[in-house]
C-alpha cells in the first residue's frame, strides 16, 4: 500500500511541532517531526510530514522563516491517539533544545471542533496570534508547551489546522520522497502516491512515459488532501518542478535557525 492509499485505516492523527531548536542546532523542528516515525506504535504509520509557513513579521520572535511542522499519522484504531500523544510528548521533551520554546498539538480528523482549528491556522498566516487564542482554537484537542515561553504552542496549533484543511503546506517527508533520483518518471511518482499537476496555459497532462526533473529537491504540495507535484513544461516528454532548495539563513530575533525544516 503506497503513502497515498489510506483505505485500510480509520483515522488521520495530526501532530504539530514548533520552536524546538536553537542556533547551530544539528536538527531543527522538521527533522524532529520526521524522526517521530520511529516511535509510532503498532497499527500506525506515517502518511507524511508537512512544513507550514506562518506570518513573517518583525513583531514575531520567529526562527528564520517562521515555519512549523505537522506529522500526519494513519491509525487503524481511534484509541491509538492516546499512545501517540504519550510518545509525542516524550519525543519533544527529549529532542527539543534548551533555550527553545517548544509546543505540541495533537488532533484527529474525527474531532467536532476541527474547523475552528483550521480557521486559526489560516489566521496565523495573515496576522499575529496569542497563546490564549491557540488554546481556544484547540479546545477538545491537545495543546501543550514544553519549555521557555511556550510560544511554540501557537505554531504547533497552526500547523495542525493548516494541514487538516488539506490545502496548505509542503511535504518534507512522504514515502520514498528522499530516495528518488533527480529525474523521475511520472508513473513512478504516481506509484509513490504523488499526483503530478502541470502549471501550463494549455493544461497539457503529463504522460506516464514523461519524466520530471526535480532540481534535486522534490517537495510535493498538499492540495486537496493529496501530495501534488507541481510541474512546468521543459521540453518534449519532459517537465520540471518550478522551485529549488532555498539557501539557509534569514533573520532571527532569537538568534536561531531551522536547519531541519527543509
Amino acid at each position: 500500500m503506497h503513502p497515498g492509499d489510506d483505505k485500510q485505516t480509520n483515522m488521520k492523527v495530526f501532530i504539530g511541532f514548533d520552536d524546538t531548536d536553537t542556533i547551530n542546532a544539528e536538527a531543527g523542528t522538521g527533522k524532529l517531526a520526521r524522526r517521530f516515525e520511529a516511535l509510532l506504535p503498532e497499527g500506525c504509520r506515517l502518511w507524511g510530514v508537512l512544513r507550514q509557513q506562518l506570518l513573517v513579521d518583525d513583531r514575531i520572535p520567529y526562527t528564520s522563516h517562521n515555519s512549523s511542522a505537522c506529522a500526519v499519522v494513519l491509525a487503524r484504531e481511534p484509541s491509538a491517539a492516546d499512545t501517540l500523544l504519550e510518545r509525542a510528548i516524550a519525543h519533544i521533551e527529549k529532542e527539543s533544545l534548551p533555550g527553545s520554546d517548544p509546543g505540541l498539538c495533537l488532533a484527529h480528523e474525527n474531532g467536532l471542533s476541527l474547523a475552528r482549528l483550521m480557521n486559526f491556522g489560516v489566521r496565523c498566516t495573515k496576522s499575529i496570534a496569542s497563546q490564549k487564542e491557540a488554546l481556544a482554537a484547540t479546545r477538545g484537542f491537545h495543546l501543550s508547551g514544553h519549555g521557555g515561553t511556550n510560544d511554540g504552542v501557537i505554531g504547533a496549533a497552526a500547523a495542525v489546522g493548516l494541514t487538516a484543511s488539506g490545502w496548505s503546506g509542503r511535504f518534507i517527508e512522504f514515502g520514498r520522497l528522499r530516495d528518488l533520483p533527480d529525474s523521475v518518471p511520472v508513473e513512478e511518482l504516481e506509484r509513490c502516491g504523488m499526483q503530478v499537476i502541470p502549471m501550463d496555459r494549455d493544461d497539457v497532462t503529463p504522460g506516464t512515459g514523461d519524466r520530471v526533473d526535480t532540481n534535486g529537491w522534490l517537495r510535493p504540495r498538499l492540495l486537496g488532501h493529496r501530495a501534488v507535484v507541481v510541474v512546468v513544461p521543459a521540453g518534449p516528454g519532459l517537465w520540471r518542478t518550478p522551485w529549488g532548495k532555498r539557501r539557509k539563513g534569514g533573520r532571527s530575533d532569537k538568534g536561531k535557525n531551522d536547519p531541519g525544516l527543509k
